[in-house]
């Protein structure tokens, strides 16, 4: 009983990450079943205090988050369960709150980013998503996006998204620009996604052919028959499709030939090194000679310098995009400022 409370734990954690590195050891050998099967384990542990013995559900629900954290981190991994733990989850329930609330009532807002072509003529926009939070001011998406991936808050972003640029599409029926929509690979999964694109165009009574939606590479190596039907259904209502961030995923020429994409973005990870890096400079005419031989558009992105514009300028006719020519503005102000010109 004189023991302090500290070393038990201390203890009793140890004791704890020794039985896991023996669990972890005893997976790792081989087991007498097919050959190319892996094992791995996660495991989630937790010291159990004296409050925690007389509360067992309390006990569960720490070993649960801390066996969700392994996971999280890739998993074949251990955990220990700590008090930074608990206030990341009630940081993390806070947001998800506040972002329902956010989408219930008028804190998101829409920004676009212009294109423009060689000759700095507007040529079209992406889609951007800002949130003004009543307590905390704007929040960029890389705050909030991440967390509505893991639920389907962000197909319900998705919607909002759609329903206000099909609406600026309206607005501005007199014009021929495209605007960018980036979809979550979440959405574009649901049994919903195609329907939800054409009930937005519908409801706006908009051509397709001024939505280009962005999806991500990784998403183009799943489930290709799916994959193909969607996009081939949303295609023949005259929408466009670009890769997003071409070049850091899953890059095959196979789907480029098989999909009905028209558009492909250099990520900005190649852009940001020109004109002086030499195999940023490479990759980077390299997918543009990829893209021209396809026929697709090339839309550079994270372009920032005069040098970097002009290095893109050489290689060929593409789209720039970046803080250069046009730094992500609220829709209506972006499209007023462009348009006049």
């Amino acid at each position: 009983n004189n023991v302090p409370e500290n070393s038990v734990h201390d203890e009793v954690a140890n004791l704890l990450k020794a039985k896991a590195h023996r669990l972890h050891s005893c997976v790792r050998k081989e087991f007498p079943i097919a050959d190319g099967i892996n094992v791995t384990v996660s495991i989630g542990a937790v010291t159990v205090s004296r409050e925690l013995a007389d509360t067992p559900e309390e006990f569960l629900r720490r070993a649960d988050t801390a066996l969700r954290k392994a996971k999280s981190l890739g998993g074949n991994q251990t955990v220990m369960h700590d008090l930074k733990m608990e206030e990341e989850i009630r940081l993390k329930y806070t947001l998800e709150r506040d972002l329902r609330a956010a989408l219930a009532g008028d804190q998101l807002q829409l920004y676009l980013q212009a294109q423009v072509d060689s000759n700095r003529n507007f040529a079209g926009a992406e889609a951007l998503l800002r949130w003004k939070h009543p307590e905390k001011g704007f929040l960029s998406p890389a705050m909030f996006i991440p967390l509505a991936e893991e639920t389907d808050l962000i197909i319900e972003i998705d919607r909002w998204v759609l329903d206000k640029v099909c609406y600026l599409i309206k607005k501005y029926e007199n014009s021929s620009f495209p605007i960018s929509v980036n979809i979550s690979p979440r959405h574009f999964a649901s049994e919903q996604f195609v329907n939800d694109v054409l009930s937005s165009i519908d409801r706006w009574n908009v051509p397709g052919n001024r939505l280009v939606l962005e999806i991500t590479e990784g998403l183009l190596i799943k489930e290709v028959e799916i994959v193909v039907s969607k996009m081939t259904t949303l295609a023949n209502a005259g929408i466009s499709f670009s890769i997003d961030d071409f070049g850091t995923g899953y890059s095959s020429l196979s789907y480029l030939k098989r999909l009905p994409i028209s558009e492909i973005k250099i990520d900005r990870a190649f852009i940001k090194g020109l004109p002086h890096d030499e195999n940023s400079a490479a990759i980077v005419k390299a997918i543009f000679l990829m893209a021209k031989a396809f026929g697709l558009e090339v839309v550079a992105e994270g372009v920032e310098t005069d040098q970097q514009a002009e290095f893109l300028d050489r290689i060929g006719n593409l789209l720039h995009q970046g803080y250069l020519f046009s730094k992500p503005t609220p829709a209506e102000e972006s499209l007023a400022r462009w348009i006049s010109k």
